[in-house]
């Protein structure tokens, strides 16, 4: 396409593990963003990115890549406590960008950078993939248009993989204040697929716990006892009057995946997948209206805004996810999830959180 949107990724590693089973594969098989430009900390790695990614341009400073006039659009994807520098870097200098979740590490940040994007006009996408899942997107318009009539009650769990131990590399997201845990990344993705789906909360009584006490360094042959928390249980009221529970965990063996069920006055939706809602899987959708049994539904293909051999697995929605960032750049008109959004959401874990620090349930405002 001859308007594809010239984007600058900071975060490009050739190792990481996140952008190379999602970023890297969407980008290279999107026809609406061009994988202009590459930044990493160093510049022997920006370079081995370059020519790995056929990029034009590689740097090892991210505030010398937004200033480039070679690129349109920002992407950061780096571990959460890295967002707030070159997202607001993004932002002063007019590019658009798309920042994964968390948005901030805290929701100071987060606010202070969706003030400064509304501030300087430029259009952003927060990484809360969920919200451009074909299989949520169909359950959305199915409830918006009666299947299960008036929706009593909803509920969703989430046990994902939780190791035992590992190497103090990959230790840092144990400390709270890192802003990257099951309370702010697995539960923010899968709260607020049902906030997609369902609305908002009206009040919750949560809990929010460390199940597991101590882990073990393979390299230091130490253990550490973890400050953020690996279990996190919802329980409360929607704004449409709908009782929901939300129950979500890392656990070291077998866990489950994601379940959605939603059931109201005149049937029933249940979705299920081996990871969790944003993961780019294809989640299978079941319903059953006036009936006993669940039947398998077919997800429209409407819903679908990549092309027909997109790559399957987890660059499918954040392939999704860059196809509405390119849209909203062309058009000014958002259809992913923005920095607003990412702020609602960051002030509702806030919520979560008092709720189980207080042990009193909390209105959510």
């Amino acid at each position: 396409m001859a308007d594809k949107i010239r984007l600058g990724f900071v975060g490009a590693n050739v190792n990481s593990t996140w952008a190379s089973q999602s970023h890297y594969p969407a980008l290279l098989a999107s026809p609406d963003v061009e994988f202009t430009a590459v930044c990493t900390s160093r510049p022997k790695s920006a370079e081995e990115a370059k020519q790995k990614f056929g990029a034009k341009l590689a740097f090892h400073d991210y505030n010398e890549m937004c200033a480039s006039p070679d690129i349109g659009a920002v992407a950061v994807v780096v571990r959460v406590p890295l967002h707030y520098g070159p997202t607001k870097a993004a932002i002063e200098a007019g590019k658009h960008v798309l920042t994964e979740w968390p948005l901030g590490k805290t929701t100071a940040e987060a606010e202070e950078l969706a003030a400064l994007a509304n501030a300087k006009g430029v259009q952003t996408v927060v990484g809360l993939q969920s919200r451009v899942s074909p299989a949520l997107m169909y359950i959305k318009e199915l409830v918006e248009d009666g299947y299960v009539g008036e929706v009593l009650s909803c509920h969703v769990t989430t046990m994902r993989d939780g190791a035992l131990e590992r190497p103090s590399s990959r230790n840092w997201n144990l400390d709270i204040t890192q802003g990257a845990n099951t309370l702010t990344i697995a539960n923010g993705h899968v709260i607020d697929a049902l906030r997609f789906v369902l609305g908002d909360f009206k009040r919750v009584a949560c809990m929010v716990t460390t199940q597991l006490q101590q882990i073990f360094e393979t390299d230091t042959q130490k253990y550490v006892e973890p400050t953020s928390p690996d279990n996190v249980r919802v329980s409360g009221q929607l704004e449409r009057g709908a009782a929901a529970t939300v129950a979500v965990g890392a656990v070291p063996w077998a866990g489950t995946g994601y379940r959605m069920e939603i059931y109201g006055t005149a049937g029933t939706i249940v979705t299920t997948g081996s990871v969790s809602s944003q993961r780019g899987e294809m989640l299978r959708v079941q319903g059953a209206k006036g009936t006993q049994t669940l039947e398998d539904l077919t997800i429209p293909d409407k819903f679908v805004c990549v092309p027909a051999d997109f790559p399957k697995g987890d660059p499918f929605n954040v392939g999704q996810l860059y196809t509405q960032f390119a849209e909203s750049i062309r058009t000014g008109k958002s259809g992913a999830p923005t920095f607003d959004e990412a702020v609602r959401l960051h002030k509702f874990i806030d919520v979560i959180k008092k709720a189980s620090d207080t042990g009193q349930e909390q209105a959510v405002v």
